[in-house]
């Protein structure tokens, strides 16, 4: 099986001398295309931090990180947002909606943001908004949706450029029950149907279930 994510022995940490804190302390972890992946472990055990390392969020690390057959350390700034663009899509748990701009428009955004041919990604946009169940949204604003509908939103935004993976930080920590059931059910789906890669942070047991891995962390080690 093909690895699409490898963390080579990657340290992190914040500050210096007397305040220095070592997040990850030499973390080791691969993961192969099509996993649906859960991080779990207390707060503070380094589980966000790794995503963003994961993610190219955050350059400053020592060790290797290796994304679709690249190697995240030494890229040149265009190289490192074609690959966050193009590979990556993420999801956070704050929905990160622009107000002023309707469902289409705010999953149409990165792609606009880019420069790419939107009638290509538009295209896309009918297969991406039944996915997520949203179809009947497309010209509402933010305002208008609940909590686990904008999320539904960010998380088509993330889709729309097909990436090979899905990094999400937290996604169910805003919605309640329902709303976070149908998210896990939507990742799932676009797991097992188009295959794509997810990597998710969260702190709740139940929706681990929805993957076939959990990788536990604790005080900046994987246990």
């Amino acid at each position: 099986m093909d690895t699409i994510i490898t963390v080579d022995n990657v340290k992190k940490s914040f500050g210096k001398g007397d305040t220095k804190l070592d997040v990850l302390k030499g973390v080791n972890l691969s993961v192969t295309k099509g996993e649906f992946v859960s991080l779990m472990g207390q707060s503070g055990s380094g589980k966000s931090t790794l995503l963003y390392l994961v993610g190219g969020l955050d350059m400053d690390y020592e060790g290797d990180i290796v994304i679709c057959g690249n190697k995240l350390k030494g890229l040149k700034d265009k190289k490192l947002s074609d690959i966050r663009l193009k590979e990556i899509g993420f999801i956070f748990q704050f929905y990160n909606l622009v107000q002023n701009l309707n469902v289409e428009d705010n999953i149409l955004l990165p792609a606009a943001v880019a420069g790419k041919d939107m009638g290509e990604y538009r295209k896309k946009l009918d297969e991406i908004l039944d996915i997520v169940e949203l179809t009947d949204k497309r010209k509402s604003m933010p305002a208008q949706l609940s909590g686990g509908q904008q999320q539904r939103v960010a998380i088509a935004r993330a889709l729309i450029g097909e990436p090979s993976i899905i990094l999400a930080d937290e996604p169910t920590g805003n919605l309640d029950k329902e709303s976070g059931k149908k998210v896990m059910e939507i990742f799932s789906k676009i797991n097992k149907e188009k295959g794509m890669t997810i990597l998710q942070v969260t702190h709740n047991e139940e929706y681990t279930q929805y993957g076939n891995r959990i990788v536990r962390l604790d005080s900046g080690e994987i246990i």
